[in-house]
């Protein structure tokens, strides 16, 4: 329940403070002098938008402030823990600051949170039906959401919203995957065509660099063929082994001749074998270079075909190596494979679609049930309220109907109404001003039973009806005051004499012109005269104070 008030350079309200008590609270004043203001100032701590036209004038900023008796709600406890907000006890603090920028900041227990956060929590803590809001009997989330709560169906309807939900991630992945596939098979037959020219390519790693000197050898294998001859001519004058390598070795004897008698000769000697076997050696080699030189035309244009056709390739797919190109067909391959995977991935998809399909249509299914066993019995209960509110013939009725599916299921809700009993037709319709009246208060009054609202505000309710019928409505309101908190802003006497506290707002014109309004409470012989001027108007009567004195005593 709302404990206290704190308001202050709220457009007219220069400061307030205000205790409330439990039961049913009565705001009462004449038109103009304020209760708009103070319903205002209450938006805000329920996350209403912020600007500065709301501040007074001469304050840089103004604060709105309530303090909240809690009845140990597990989802607002769960909402201030998820918010890292230390929790006092049953009590909970709002604040609202709002500076001359426009820019406000929002408190929950004097820890700075965010507007949504401020939102959900006074969602779960106040009510404010404005005058507006009749406008919401014609709005069909809101019938929806009131035969729901009638019905007590809440857990199967947080499993349909959960299936929902499961079901719509589902299908979003699927129109990703088939996306996903769409775009692989464009480019499949590309994909395809461009591995398979590299793959018949066989490549080879370091492939290119022999075959480029492969064909130098061949390109030039004339000029090296007689270069290695001309040098081997020249080791092997005679064309055979002896020669160089002969005199070599004879001189190496005539030195071992005389190293025995000049030491000096004997390493000479050895260096002139080293030579010899050295220079054999040079020559066995460049007669095997020679004999492999390829003279073969035929071997030369099958490598620079090979050469031109990996240069291609290279320039074509935008690479340096041919190990590069390897690892561009790797690529195609996968692509190729993606494609594959993405068939696979797809069924995967559409099977778990038609489960999760099948889910929600079962608990779709169950909260149908549950909305059309309600139905009836929640139009006779509205009807009852609407016929001991004197419209006496009065007929409501609920239509659950087949809807677009969603996550409420695939139900959409109509209520229905006729003054006369005949041929009730949509609400919206068929309402007059004083019928929308009460129907929405034998809506709020049900709703007060069903879903646990520890505070909830009247903003003229009663508007459009008068006499018995206001007296009825005072009755429903005081009653609905026996299990919760309710304030109840209205101009009707009857309403205004069953409160168990009457609070009157006022505004007065100060000395420097500025026009302020205030709220105080009112007991006793002030209350009877506020009632009276109800009344009466302006100019209070004898009868009217003694009536008013009645209604109270009653």
């Amino acid at each position: 329940m709302l404990c206290s008030l704190h308001i202050a350079n709220y457009i007219l309200i220069d400061a307030l403070d205000v205790d409330f008590p439990e039961g049913l609270v009565i705001v009462t004043g004449q038109t103009g002098a304020g209760k708009s203001i103070l319903l205002g100032a209450l938006s805000l701590l329920a996350g209403a938008r912020a600007e500065a036209s709301v501040i007074s004038e001469g304050a840089d900023s103004c604060v709105v402030e309530a303090l909240f008796e809690t009845s140990g709600d597990p989802a607002l406890e769960a909402l201030l823990e998820g918010a890292d907000v230390e929790a006092d006890g049953p009590r909970l603090l709002i604040r609202r600051v709002v500076s001359r920028s426009g820019r406000s900041r929002s408190f929950i227990n004097d820890c700075p949170v965010p507007v949504s956060l401020l939102q959900e929590v006074s969602a779960r803590l106040v009510d404010i039906h404005s005058q507006h809001k009749s406008l919401l009997l014609t709005d069909a989330r809101f019938q929806l959401s009131l035969l729901d709560h009638f019905a007590g169906d809440a857990a199967q309807l947080e499993e349909c919203r959960a299936a929902w939900r499961s079901l719509q991630e589902l299908r979003a992945q699927l129109s990703e995957a088939r996306e996903r596939q769409r775009r692989l098979q464009a480019d499949r037959d590309y994909n395809e065509a461009q591995w398979r020219q590299l793959d018949e390519a066989k490549l080879v790693p370091g492939e290119l660099e022999s075959l480029e000197e492969e064909q130098r050898s061949l390109a030039n294998a004339e000029q090296i063929k007689e270069s290695l001859g001309r040098a081997l001519s020249l080791l092997l004058p005679d064309g055979e082994l002896p020669g160089m390598s002969a005199s070599l070795k004879e001189a190496g004897r005539q030195l071992e001749h005389v190293a025995r008698f000049l030491p000096a000769a004997g390493p000479l000697r050895e260096r002139l074998e080293s030579a010899r076997v050295e220079l054999d050696d040079i020559c066995d080699e460049i007669g095997s270079m020679d004999a492999r030189v390829d003279l073969s035309p035929a071997r030369l244009e099958a490598v620079e075909e090979r050469m031109s056709r990996l240069y291609s390739l290279l320039k074509k797919h935008g690479c340096q190596t041919v190990d590069e190109l390897i690892e561009v067909r790797e690529r195609f391959a996968a692509g190729l494979s993606d494609a594959d995977l993405a068939d696979d991935r797809i069924r995967t998809l559409e099977k778990e679609e038609k489960t999760a399909e099948g889910r929600y249509r079962l608990c779709c299914a169950a909260l149908t049930e549950a909305r059309l066993v309600a139905a009836p019995r929640f139009a006779e209960s509205v009807t009852a309220s609407l016929r001991f509110l004197e419209l006496d013939r009065a007929v409501f009725d609920v239509a659950v109907c087949a809807a677009p599916e969603g996550p409420a299921g695939t139900d959409r809700v109509s209520f229905l109404f006729s003054a006369t009993g005949r041929d009730p037709v949509d609400v919206a319709k068929c309402a007059s001003g004083g019928e929308v009246s009460r129907i929405m208060l034998s809506l709020k009054a049900m709703m007060a039973k069903f879903t646990g609202m520890p505070t909830l505000i009247f903003d003229e309710i009663d508007t459009g009806v008068s006499g018995s019928v206001a007296d009825k409505m005072g009755r429903m309101i005081c009653e609905m005051g026996k299990d919760m908190q309710v304030f109840s802003i209205t101009h009707l006497p009857q309403v205004a004499a069953r409160g168990n506290a009457h609070y009157v707002v006022t505004k007065e014109v100060l000395p420097d012109g500025r026009a302020v309004s205030s709220v105080r409470e009112v007991r006793g012989r002030e209350r009877t005269m506020e009632i009276a001027r109800l009344l009466s108007g302006a100019s209070i009567t004898p009868a009217a104070i003694a009536n008013a004195e009645s209604l109270l005593s009653e």
